[in-house]
């Protein structure tokens, strides 16, 4: 685990792909992300975001309750500005965006629905690979497995992805999900920024992406 950034208030830190950001509900909390960072720092930490379990990257969190509060209300009023690498199948020509509606189901994916929350997702094209795009993507709303389901819903899936693209999956035969949390922006903080690790890079690179 690399730590990123620590002051009096936060800590950063770099979740591997794998890994639960916080116990799963009826689970122990050994193994998860958040327990083995209090460990490592031997203080109780506040769980500021999420990610999802399959990707890799930057995660903030709080030392105290006041940061956490704070910190929360960023996320919440839209403020925090995540920027995540996604390696997409197929050949995306130029940056848009989705703000088609999600609804979550009992299985725990989410799809396009009209009933559904409104979402927005932002997208740019990075570098291009075999029959694949690296992109910068920036979810504007919070919802569950927003950006996988947002680029799934416009025939691009996530290389990688075990639940959304068609069959088989996981998408592309990839061993690991290529989403990557990359930066955050917050108020009150340096910029953050946490590299891919080596399994994405190495990943990415047999494809013909270079990041």
């Amino acid at each position: 685990m690399e730590l990123i950034y620590e002051d009096d208030d936060v800590v950063a830190a770099a979740k591997p792909a794998g890994q639960p950001a916080i116990p799963g509900r009826g689970s122990a909390a050994q193994g998860a992300f958040n327990a083995e960072l209090e460990a490592r720092l031997g203080r109780k930490l506040y769980v500021i975001h999420r990610l999802d379990r399959e990707a890799s990257g930057l995660m903030l969190l709080a030392k105290n309750a006041a940061a956490h509060a704070r910190l929360c209300g960023e996320f919440e009023t839209r403020r925090a500005r995540k920027t995540y690498l996604a390696l997409v199948v197929g050949n995306v020509t130029q940056g848009g965006q989705v703000d088609l509606p999600l609804r979550e189901f009992g299985s725990g994916r989410s799809a396009v629905d009209a009933a559904g929350k409104a979402c927005l997702t932002r997208y740019e094209v990075r570098c291009h690979g075999r029959d694949c795009t690296l992109l910068n993507v920036e979810p504007l709303t919070g919802r569950r497995h927003q950006i996988r389901a947002h680029l799934r819903a416009i025939g691009h899936p996530i290389l990688g992805d075990p639940l959304y693209g068609s069959a088989p999956r996981p998408v592309g035969g990839v061993s690991r999900l290529m989403l990557h949390a990359l930066a955050l922006a917050i108020a009150g903080l340096p910029p953050l920024l946490c590299p891919p690790p080596e399994d994405f890079t190495a990943a990415a690179g047999n494809h013909g992406a270079i990041i």
